[in-house]
């Protein structure tokens, strides 16, 4: 049970949401108010709240409410609507205890609790965009910690090229796992630089407050320039591996998702445009959809050569 400690308890938790959200609208146009004061100085897109909040969005991207995020969400465990998570996962997912297996091509692997697996002070707020494959997007204050330590810590050798991640396979917490929608357990994965990468985070929570069961308690991946199936919930399983991962929406579908994932809106999901996406709750309202989810300043590198058409 991870217990935050006075100094570790962000304004979220302390403060009603409509106020958390106006403060960060107030830091956002602060911000954006300097950078129109200092023209042709460097802007990026990640800033720091002077509360500790890391913030990485434009002062466009305010806060999908948590009514919104906590409903309206993607967990075929739990039912294909939008609204079966919400209804069926608080009484059924369990939590707590919880443990993860680390394994494969690591000096150091082992069952580790949650408690040992991440340590609260190194927790961060982060607020990413999060875009569906689906052409729905939210804008979430996330709370969690960088992939990249627990990687460190395992000690991956030099055949670990990938990370594969595993959803818990439980049948009677889950339900849906008792039926052929999909080929259970829910399998995700990444190369070894994006899982490395700064912005690759494994969530705890959200809006400061514990992962929902809705939203992948108690572990999830997010992964903000890539779509967000790519966010394996409920993780139980690490493993360094050196072949790329057969991905479960690549059995599923192998002609509609590929390995990467990559936001890219040039590049049409077989049944639909993606160019323009609807911010929740609005969904009669488009938006443009930002090549790597906006993220291209920070993650472009990473593909450099690479046919983003055919490694899709």
């Amino acid at each position: 049970m991870l217990i935050g400690k006075p100094s570790d308890i962000p304004s979220s938790e302390i403060t009603p949401e409509s106020v958390y959200l106006d403060r960060r609208r107030f830091l956002q146009l602060g911000a954006a108010g300097v950078i129109g004061a200092t023209a042709g100085a460097c802007a990026p897109d990640d800033g720091a709240a002077d509360d500790g909040t890391v913030t990485h969005g434009s002062a466009q991207d305010t806060p999908t409410e948590y009514k919104h995020i906590t409903s309206y969400n993607n967990f075929y465990e739990f039912g294909p609507d939008k609204d079966d998570p919400a209804r069926n996962a608080p009484g059924l997912l369990r939590p707590k205890p919880w443990s993860v297996v680390v394994e494969g091509h690591c000096a150091k692997p082992g069952r580790y609790a949650l408690e040992d697996f991440i340590k609260p002070s190194k927790l961060e707020d982060r607020t990413y965009r999060l875009r569906c494959v689906e052409a729905w997007s939210m804008v979430i204050p996330w709370r969690g910690f960088p992939l990249a330590d627990v990687i460190r810590r395992a000690q991956p050798t030099s055949q670990a090229k990938y990370v594969e991640l595993y959803t818990l396979l439980d049948p009677e917490q889950m339900p849906y796992q008792k039926t052929d929608l999909l080929d259970w357990p829910y399998i995700e994965g990444l190369r070894m630089d994006e899982a490395l990468h700064p912005l690759t985070l494994l969530a705890t929570g959200l809006y400061g407050r514990d992962l929902p069961a809705q939203n992948g308690a108690p572990l999830r991946l997010v992964v903000p320039w890539k779509y967000g199936f790519k966010s394996v919930k409920s993780i139980v399983r690490m493993k360094f591996v050196e072949q790329q991962p057969n991905t479960t929406w690549m059995k599923s579908s192998p002609n509609e998702y590929g390995f990467y994932s990559n936001i890219n809106p040039n590049v049409d999901h077989p049944r639909w445009s993606q160019k323009k996406e609807r911010r929740i709750p609005d969904l009669f309202k488009t938006t443009n959809t930002l090549m790597f989810n906006g993220y291209a300043d920070q993650v472009a590198q990473l593909y450099a050569g690479m046919d983003l058409r055919k490694f899709f």
